[in-house]
């Protein structure tokens, strides 16, 4: 069969559970449809907030993967259904460059008829996760429209550890209810101080929800892909060797040499060489020429 063929008759007509309660489904549902022939429903009731929040009211176990999967069980149990998608995002400084925020959203298709799990990444510096210490409204809303505001929803909490919904008021799009919300926390404050966020639920987050469509293509491009052994969706690289030679020294570089791809059904697995088209490095990028 083809790659269509096979996509086609694994996914075609079925039902999946977006497993959702933050508008995820108007980047999500949309590709997933098209691509692989599937309907989309967002289960009434349910409750992604219990898996974890932004704003630390309800802690996050295990890591990103493990919370998209908890999410995407829970949906299914709800439904008794068989097909699921679930996304998780995280947010914090850049692993290299400390200084700038960075987001990593997942997206995860888990099919239990076919038993599969493919999941979808994408990452970016293009968020708006922010946060300060205010002691005014004029200075919360001056960060608020640094941050987006209107459009990125805000966060006001009494202190940034504060964990009771009773210190925080989420989801603020108008001046006047911020205006509230920050008169309503500094009453409360025992030091004039109180925190104010970003929202980073997707819902509340235009750059987030931008971010969770580039996964889910991400995911896509991984579901179209088929082991050259057993023709099963979701042959991806699984690992990555640097070292691409430079063209002055032939001196191995950061810049990648090549990229594993394996098969989580049989175990099949290969290495593919220069996967940027390119057998030699730019000087400019070798620590030996260009210390």
């Amino acid at each position: 069969m083809s790659q269509e063929e096979v996509v086609q008759s694994l996914f075609q007509n079925r039902i999946a559970i977006l497993a959702t309660m933050h508008k995820k489904e108007e980047v999500i549902s949309p590709l997933l449809e098209k691509e692989l022939g599937i309907k989309t429903i967002v289960p009434e009731g349910f409750d992604s907030d219990k898996f974890g929040t932004f704003t630390g009211d309800v802690e996050r176990t295990g890591d990103q993967f493990e919370a998209a999967r908890r999410k995407a069980e829970g949906a299914m149990a709800l439904y008794s259904g068989t097909l699921a998608i679930a996304s998780e995002g995280t947010f914090g400084p850049h692993p290299f460059v400390p200084f700038i925020p960075f987001n990593r959203e997942i997206v995860m298709l888990i099919d239990k008829e076919n038993g599969i799990e493919i999941s979808g990444i994408a990452m970016t510096t293009e968020t708006d996760f922010k946060q300060k210490v205010v002691k005014s409204f004029t200075e919360a809303y001056e960060f608020s429209l640094s941050a987006g505001f209107p459009k990125t929803g805000i966060v006001v909490k009494l202190s940034e550890h504060s964990k009771d919904l009773g210190e925080m008021i989420k989801g603020i799009t108008i001046k006047e209810d911020l205006e509230k919300a920050v008169a309503y926390a500094l009453e409360k404050s025992i030091n004039n101080e109180i925190f104010i966020a970003t929202d980073m639920r997707a819902s509340y987050n235009p750059k987030r929800m931008k971010n969770i469509e580039a996964a889910t293509r991400d995911l896509l491009k991984n579901i179209v892909c088929l082991c050259p052994s057993c023709q099963w969706p979701g042959y991806k690289i699984t690992d990555r060797k640097k070292g691409l030679p430079c063209k002055w020294c032939n001196y191995p570089t950061e810049l990648t040499l090549s990229y594993r791809y394996s098969c989580g059904r049989c175990g099949y697995n290969e290495e593919r060489n220069y996967p940027d088209g390119i057998e030699q490095a730019d000087p400019g990028n070798c620590q030996h020429c260009n210390p």
